[in-house]
């Protein structure tokens, strides 16, 4: 049984690859004839399902769009990750001096999950430990994904740590009766929201290590059976906002 697992999202946690994403999303709906601005169409897609999101453009339109719209989608954005993609700020340090076994589980498709990791170089770290809502078949804020990540690395719910940005991720966590981290850059200014749904907030992956530290030495001892021996140790709510 493993003492402690740390989950981390894939896009816009790993990978810098919203905001090319949202770009994409962006132009496409202009054509169709939607305005958002760019933080609009961040926000839109982020940490969502491909088919929820473009099920509500169709709702904004009152029609239905083209059936090329979400593989254009996709092939959109995979010539921008091929061009621009690269790791979020400083992640890389963070995972090659981790301490605690670490996953990524992900709402994209495993294809998209490798191709971004691979992209930027950070594939190695994680290899047979890459976790797809699609091969699960369930999607954030629903934590089957968490559990099921949890489930096959042989760590207790309460004993994992799920790194997330967005609302329906930290959503997943908490309702997985998880601790949860949430990456709320200045840009995104989402650190309110994601601390009121019960998230430890931090602005630079620089911060990530010091709280990881923090919540693992605070841990319950696990007995010969595998269970918790004591309540688990959380972080004091005055550290919920940063």
């Amino acid at each position: 049984m493993t003492k402690s697992l740390v989950i981390f999202d894939c896009d816009g946690v790993l990978v810098d690859s919203e905001t090319l994403s949202a770009r994409v999303m962006l132009e496409m709906s202009a054509e169709q004839g939607l305005d958002f601005s760019p933080d609009e169409a961040l926000e839109f897609i982020r940490g969502r399902k491909v088919a929820e999101w473009v099920a509500q453009l169709e709702t904004l339109l009152g029609r239905a769009l083209p059936p090329r719209f979400v593989p254009d989608f996709r092939d959109g954005c995979t010539k921008l990750f091929a061009a621009e993609l690269g790791p979020v700020p400083h992640v890389r340090e963070v995972v090659e001096g981790l301490g605690l076994p670490f996953c990524t589980a992900s709402s994209a498709p495993r294809e998209k999950i490798l191709n971004t990791l691979g992209l930027t170089g950070l594939l190695p770290h994680f290899q047979d430990r890459v976790y797809s809502a699609y091969e699960v078949g369930t999607w954030k804020p629903d934590p089957g994904l968490f559990l099921h990540a949890a489930a096959d690395l042989g760590a207790l719910p309460e004993h994992c740590a799920v790194v997330e940005d967005s609302l329906v991720g930290v959503r997943a966590g908490i309702a997985a009766g998880m601790a949860v981290f949430a990456y709320a850059p200045p840009r995104n200014a989402t650190a309110a929201r994601l601390a009121a749904e019960g998230a430890v907030t931090f602005s630079s992956m620089k911060e990530l290590p010091a709280l990881l530290d923090r919540w693992a030495a605070g841990l319950p001892a696990v007995n010969a059976a595998g269970l918790p021996a004591v309540d688990a140790v959380r972080l004091p709510a005055a550290d919920a906002v940063r």
